[in-house]
């Protein structure tokens, strides 16, 4: 993590998971380049270095904002497609992993153009795909020590990577498992960037690279076609908003989660004055009853193409006013409820003339389906596999539509002028952890440091404990331990810092334009200043 003291006093910043991939970024800023300009190139660095978390094969929702806070959201996510086959049959389970999982589309790699396009003609952005992805091509051909995160996530899945198409051959050739620091090239996944700097973004989509692309997954079972490829467009589309104290809270719309973290801290801000200290068991255990709440009503987000629903709703005064009231400050809600699974990677820059933008990058679960594109080097996502195959239920599986996404980065404006970009990894944890982090932010007043160095929680199932439980780290302290527990809170201690608790990553504006910023310590990432 980042000295908060030596990245204060900048104009600009960068932050990320993955300090190679901040350098890069901040190169930009460094050059004079717009917000959306470091955080491509950022972007196209992680698709390299963080490959258990994102790539080119995924999906990104982005969050932006110029200096006079204009805010859009552009949301990358490719589409389901038209002909599933029997993967996605009613009543039948859609395959978490394998090629029955790449039901849909990858809108990374279109988000990236689209918000150059928006960057070009808003802010006077200047620099190609071509030049900003350059770096993460030469990282790629020419090798990088591999990370500590990516060797953890590989030795958790050593039992599942044999039956992954294409898959140990590029991230265990050999059969051999890399040691943090090791080497490691992708030299195919290098060939398909140069691919797209030659020839454009939508060569992925439409040309030589689509070819490539579809002939390797075809070749392995996967529905997807070129016609499929082509179909898929980024979005500009209106955020959701909430006001919380002396900010607006912005997140991107249906169908992802956003409203949900939304409505938390709308139950939190109908909860009233803030008259218990900052990590004490009444923080966590609100906190955590207002999640609840929010997740009750966010199983019914879906694609707003394919239903009348008004999602917005979620926030209506009257709305947060009745969750609100059914939060009991003494005692736990019981929490039987599904699990969402997913991994992601969160960045955020802010460029010397105020723009803003704050992205989250994705191929669902860690390692997405494990399907690689034949010779592309491209590790395509699963997000199919966050459809239901129930007809009846608002995130059903229909071709041409958008799952649910768990992806929510977030931006908050003060006195109309961007003030904090957040977001982090986590897929269910994604609410949970913000709201722990604006709280303690905008309630606390901790720096962004600070705030994410502090204990946080994640309720429910996960990948590594089946269990129901209120996973808290361990230096959360005993008092609040004994004090959850007596609320009736089903608890479990996990390591202070634990990659459970998500990777998240905060930049502050201040009000005389000078920011601050740091990445999370779950991390291998840092924010940098310029």
């Amino acid at each position: 993590m980042s000295d908060p003291a030596s990245i204060h006093r900048h104009r600009a910043m960068i932050t990320s998971p993955s300090t190679t991939a901040s350098e890069s970024g901040a190169q930009v800023l460094r050059d004079g380049g717009t917000a959306i300009e470091a955080v491509v190139a950022t972007a196209a660095m992680l698709a390299v270095t963080y490959p258990h978390f994102c790539g080119i094969g995924g999906d990104a929702v982005w969050m932006v904002s110029d200096g006079s806070g204009k805010v859009q959201s552009f949301l990358g996510i490719g589409q389901a497609v038209q002909n599933p086959g029997s993967f996605a049959d009613a009543g039948k389970p859609i395959p978490l992993r394998g090629p029955g999982s790449t039901l849909t589309t990858a809108c990374t790699v279109d988000s990236w153009q689209h918000a150059l396009d928006y960057s070009a003609h808003h802010w006077n952005g200047k620099k190609t795909l071509s030049d900003l992805i350059a770096p993460a091509i030469d990282l790629a051909e020419n090798g990088f020590p591999v990370s500590a995160s990516q060797c953890f996530w590989l030795d958790f899945r050593k039992e599942d990577i044999a039956n992954w198409p294409g898959f140990i051959d590029i991230f265990a050739p050999n059969g051999k498992m890399p040691v943090a620091g090791e080497m490691f090239y992708q030299p195919q996944l290098a060939e398909s960037l140069k691919l797209i700097a030659q020839n454009g973004a939508r060569d992925f989509y439409e040309g030589t690279l689509s070819d490539r692309i579809v002939a390797g997954l075809s070749a392995v079972g996967s529905p997807i076609t070129k016609a499929d490829l082509a179909k898929t467009r980024t979005r500009t589309v209106d955020a959701v908003s909430l006001e919380y104290g002396d900010v607006t809270l912005f997140a991107p719309p249906a169908p992802t989660q956003g409203l949900a973290t939304l409505m938390t801290m709308g139950i939190l801000r109908e909860l009233g004055p803030k008259n218990w200290a900052e990590g004490n068991a009444d923080h966590f255990h609100l906190v955590v009853e207002a999640i609840k709440q929010a997740f009750l009503e966010r199983d019914q987000i879906g694609d707003p193409d394919f239903t009348q629903t008004d999602f917005t709703a979620m926030l209506d005064p009257a709305n947060l006013a009745r969750a609100a009231r059914s939060v009991s400050t003494e005692t736990a809600m019981d929490w039987p409820h599904p699990f969402r699974h997913g991994d992601t990677v969160f960045l955020a820059a802010r460029d010397a003339q105020g723009n803003c933008a704050s992205v989250l990058q994705s191929t669902y679960f860690d390692w997405g389906s494990g399907v690689v594109a034949g010779d592309t080097g491209i590790v395509w996502q699963n997000r199919g596999a966050a459809f239901t195959t129930n007809p009846d239920h608002p995130n059903s599986f229909k071709s041409g539509k958008r799952p649910f996404y768990t992806l929510n980065p977030g931006l908050a404006l003060r006195n109309g002028k961007p003030h904090l970009l957040y977001g982090t990894q986590g897929a269910d944890g994604q609410p949970q952890t913000l709201a722990m982090l604006l709280t303690r932010v905008l309630d606390f007043g901790l720096s962004p440091a600070d705030a994410l160095a502090k204990p946080r929680f994640l309720l429910g199932k996960t990948f590594s404990d089946s269990n129901d439980s209120l996973k808290l780290e361990v230096d959360a302290g005993d008092d609040v331990f004994d004090t959850l527990s007596k609320r009736g809170h089903i608890l479990r201690a996990i390591e202070a810092q634990s990659a459970l608790a998500g990777q998240a990553g905060i930049i502050r504006i201040d009000d005389d334009g000078f920011v601050d910023g740091a990445h999370d310590p779950r991390s291998d990432g840092m924010a940098i200043g310029v």
